[in-house]
């Protein structure tokens, strides 16, 4: 990630809202009504932070179809651990994602394309 990326993510990281969705996400995966709920939060404060979640890739959101034949996004955290160091006059930000499975990848890119 870029310098820029990485003060998007740290500040992202200080939002009480962003860190309440990431970790209801990591029980399981939610639609945005469901995390509205979850975290006590409005329709438009949660889909501003999944945007931003998303545009730093620490969530990822998934189609989903109901049995009935509608679709609805549901979202999933993307992120296992962010470490911050501070060395030799730099601070680095990396960040560990959780593998899908390869599997998941592929069904998650052929239900996008229906």
């Amino acid at each position: 990630m870029d310098e820029d990326g990485d003060v998007e993510l740290l500040a992202l990281l200080d939002d009480e809202y962003a860190r309440a969705i990431l970790t209801e996400l990591t029980t399981e995966p939610m639609s945005a009504s469901e995390l509205c709920t979850a975290c006590e939060m409005s329709d438009p404060t949660a889909y501003r932070r999944l945007d931003r979640l998303q545009s730093v890739g620490l969530v990822a959101e998934q189609q989903v179809v109901d049995p009935d034949g509608n679709h609805y996004k549901r979202y999933v955290a993307t992120v296992e651990e962010v470490t911050v160091r501070f060395a030799d006059g730099a601070c680095e930000v990396d960040v560990t994602r959780s593998s899908a499975d390869p599997s998941d990848r592929f069904t998650d890119l052929f239900e996008g394309l229906s």
